[in-house]
């Protein structure tokens, strides 16, 4: 069996180093955390299978965290848009990427609103929150997306999404930041209705 060639989109960042353990276990990958350009980047996207883009974002993009020359804001962004439509298993990790894939129409695994640090989940109305508790939410869901990851190359982003959904919901039971982001997973293959729920 042919084995995905997948490319990483990680801009350089520690406060979102536990995404690592998403990518971590991929043989065949490539992983960009700056010094390059849109150019060369789209480039670099048409010669993998799946595109992974994770890091700080908005509705309009992954944030380039002055890690891309001459990228602006953000490093990817609509211009994007055509080129990752070409993929339906790629993945989504930022904060609002939600609003980016169903702006663009696109297919894979996805995030809206995920709470990464202690600052952002008072600001989503959680209180006071510990950043162990937050710590601990962040190394969990980068471990159980990691061991799912190969195989969803296969089985697509359905796979991924459920799997997660699953067991990254056994912490969201007692841990809120948890509970916020696992609300807020989805998945489009193309076929099924984007979905925050398990069936």
């Amino acid at each position: 069996m042919k084995t995905m060639k997948t490319l990483v989109i990680h801009p350089c960042d520690p406060t979102t180093d536990f995404l690592k353990g998403v990518y971590s276990i991929l043989v065949e990958k490539t992983v960009i955390t700056g010094g390059v350009n849109s150019k060369e980047l789209k480039e670099l996207i048409m010669q993998h299978d799946r595109v992974m883009m994770m890091g700080h974002g908005s509705p309009w993009g992954l944030l380039s965290i002055d890690c891309f020359p001459g990228s602006g804001m953000h490093i990817i962004d609509h211009d994007f848009s055509e080129l990752l439509k070409t993929g339906g298993n790629n993945v989504y990790i930022w904060c609002h990427a939600d609003k980016f894939v169903q702006a663009h129409n696109l297919k894979g695994f996805f995030t809206g609103m995920f709470i990464s640090e202690a600052g952002e989940a008072a600001a989503m109305g959680l209180g006071c929150i510990d950043q162990q508790t937050v710590t601990l939410s962040n190394e969990v869901f980068g471990n159980i997306a990691g061991s799912h990851i190969e195989e969803s190359s296969v089985r697509g982003p359905h796979y991924l999404w459920q799997n997660i959904r699953k067991e990254y919901g056994m912490l969201a039971k007692v841990n809120p930041v948890a509970n916020y982001n696992n609300e807020r997973l989805y998945f489009s293959n193309g076929h099924t209705t984007i979905s925050p729920r398990l069936p």
